[in-house]
């Protein structure tokens, strides 16, 4: 193969990546197989992650 081939190859792997990441809902989850309720629930998690309150700071000056 040519180079020329090779970078025309190489362009339009990279055009079709970026046609299906602009296209996709952009929700990947790489965790892996989901079952039982953890993947019936998973809307849910999310939900209680966002609304639950962080621990403030550490107070480091003495």
């Amino acid at each position: 193969m040519s180079n020329r081939s090779i970078i025309i190859m190489v362009l339009v792997l990279i055009g079709a990546t970026t046609y299906l990441l602009l296209k996709g809902d952009g929700n990947i989850d790489m965790g892996g197989e989901k079952h039982g309720a953890e993947a019936v629930h998973i809307e849910e998690a999310k939900k209680d992650a966002a609304a639950a309150p962080t621990a403030p700071a550490a107070d480091t000056k003495k």
